[in-house]
């Protein structure tokens, strides 16, 4: 029996505007582990769904052997939902109670069927998840980000799929949550096809399947054997790209060195012509004879021109685009003394003991860090005023405070993104709206597109634009996890976009990688009710 468990046949799909997302695709993905990359709105997600059959292909078919598990980036769930519920249990549990009960109704056994070991199940699956802690009939609500992706990807397992597809699965888990991740996924014998751009997940695929401008390519081996490959790709690329440049400069100078030896050779004729004293009628056809040779020889050289032209196109188009944002951000600026933030003895709900004191000044940029459920989101919130503490003091500058939450909400989906920059930034130009977003590598169409059809890295792009550039502009900037359902393309840019931004911002995040490159000067831990300095610069806060 042949392995292959994922097969698309020619499919096509694309958006409601007509705006083609692919074309004929086809490709096969057999059993074991592939991770599937690809920048940012080249249609990973979209390519979840059609074989996840929660969109349609218009031409072409999908086909799965067996069950299918599937892991969204944004999970559709709302905060009173309990944890039975999102996993699909509570149904199965209450039967069971009843049937404990006394009650034997025949509806109780036909709803529990062989599940009647289900609460020992669900106990161990979400042990091995990092969960075990969590009651069945606890709040989404009450819920990290982190602890929620964890809770949605038992919800699949539970399911005991052959194959399982994930979207960003590690979004928001902190290292232990990851790692436990990882063991699980380990263990794993079925199909799994997984979107991701953390760098150690994809290290333990077994072959990474690349989307790429509608087509997919396999690599056998794991994401840095794959690197290696596009690197070497890479130096190819730009080696040929050099020695074209090198034959379009040979042959534009030979060409214009004949173009020069014709003209001589005109002149020259001309002269003999005169001082031969030839008939007019000879002397002109010996004119357009030479001047019939010179621009067949110029047509020549304008060919082989055109031949060197061509070539570097195809050159340049091999090689990877790494689409670099260049931004500069003055109105952001902020006075080095400026206190933006202070809060004192600040508490909500159980979260944060007796209360924790954080102070902000001048153009800082904090790194707030700690296991998933502490409340660094929580400490987010208060500090933009989404959230009121229980108790505590809060002072805030008057400079605009912008909030990027996990969730990217901040823009009008149903808008476009220009018509989102317009709503943030009504003073502007037309002209220089759409020129700034162009900056943001949103160019032509793609400005026009809703909000709600954009990738993650997308979105995030859209939204920076719009935060960075509001009017007024923002002096502390919020950040919580903003490098989730980012490809290391678009964490690039998100990069760059920091490094220009002058003034102070709070980024909660457990990539390191990221951390390191955007300049983390104040470093905050969050844990056990606690915050305190873990490096840069001040005193150790604790409570």
């Amino acid at each position: 029996m042949s392995d292959v468990r994922v097969v698309l046949s020619g499919i096509s799909f694309s958006w409601p505007d007509d705006t083609p997302v692919f074309t004929e695709l086809s490709a096969t993905f057999p059993g074991g582990r592939t991770g599937l990359v690809a920048p940012n709105g080249a249609g990973k997600s979209t390519l979840l769904k059609l074989i996840a059959r929660q969109l349609t292909p218009s031409a072409g078919s999908v086909t799965a052997d067996g069950v299918l598990g599937y892991l969204p980036q944004d999970l559709p769930l709302t905060a009173d939902r309990t944890v039975a519920e999102v996993l699909g249990i509570d149904a199965i549990l209450a039967a069971i109670e009843a049937v404990e009960g006394g009650d034997a109704a025949e509806e109780h056994f036909t709803t529990i069927g062989t599940d009647w070991d289900i609460e020992d199940r669900t106990s161990a699956q979400l042990d091995r998840l990092g969960l075990g802690d969590i009651a069945l009939d606890r709040l989404l609500g009450t819920l990290s980000g982190g602890q929620v992706v964890s809770l949605g990807l038992a919800a699949q397992l539970l399911r005991m799929p052959d194959i399982l597809l994930l979207d960003e699965p590690t979004n928001n888990l902190d290292d232990p949550a990851r790692r436990k991740l990882y063991s699980v996924l380990d263990d794993w014998s079925g199909c799994l096809l997984v979107v991701s751009h953390d760098r150690a997940l994809l290290d333990r695929m077994d072959r990474i399947a690349e989307l790429d401008a509608g087509e997919i390519r396999f690599h056998g081996g794991n994401f840095t054997e794959y690197e290696q490959a596009v690197q070497a790709e890479r130096e190819v690329a730009e080696k040929h790209i050099r020695t074209a440049e090198a034959e379009v400069k040979r042959e534009k100078r030979e060409m214009q060195q004949a173009r020069e030896r014709a003209a001589r050779r005109a002149s020259n004729a001309q002269r003999n012509l005169s001082s031969a004293g030839l008939p007019k009628i000879f002397a002109g056809t010996m004119k357009r004879n030479a001047q019939e040779s010179a621009g067949k020889a110029d047509g020549t050289h304008a060919a082989r021109v055109s031949a060197a032209k061509a070539k570097l196109d195809q050159a340049e188009r091999a090689l990877r685009d790494d689409r670099k944002i260049n931004l500069e951000l003055p109105k952001t600026a902020v006075p080095a003394g400026r206190t933006l933030f202070d809060g004192k003895q600040l508490r909500v709900r159980e979260l944060f003991g007796d209360g924790v004191d954080l102070s902000i000044r001048g153009p800082e940029r904090i790194a707030l860090t700690g296991p998933n459920g502490v409340g660094k989101s929580t400490v987010l919130r208060l500090m933009h005023g989404k959230l009121t503490p229980d108790s505590g003091e809060i002072s805030r500058a008057d400079g605009r405070i912008a909030y990027l939450s996990q969730r990217l909400d901040l823009l009008d989906p149903d808008r476009t993104v220009a018509e989102n920059l317009a709503v943030a930034a009504p003073e502007m130009v037309p002209a220089d709206r759409m020129n700034l977003l162009a900056r943001f590598l949103f160019r032509g169409p793609r400005a026009h597109l809703p909000v709600g059809v954009l990738s993650g890295g997308e979105r995030l792009r859209a939204t920076l634009a719009c935060v960075l550039f509001a009017e007024p502009a923002p002096q502390l900037l919020l950040l919580d996890e903003p490098t989730n359902n980012l490809d290391l393309i678009s964490a690039g840019q998100l990069e760059s976009a920091l490094n220009a931004y002058r003034g102070a911002f709070v980024v909660v995040s457990h990539d390191s990688r990221f951390l390191a490159e955007i300049g983390v000067d104040r470093w905050l831990t969050l844990a056990d009710g606690r915050l305190w300095e873990t490096g840069g610069t001040g005193s150790v806060l604790e409570t």
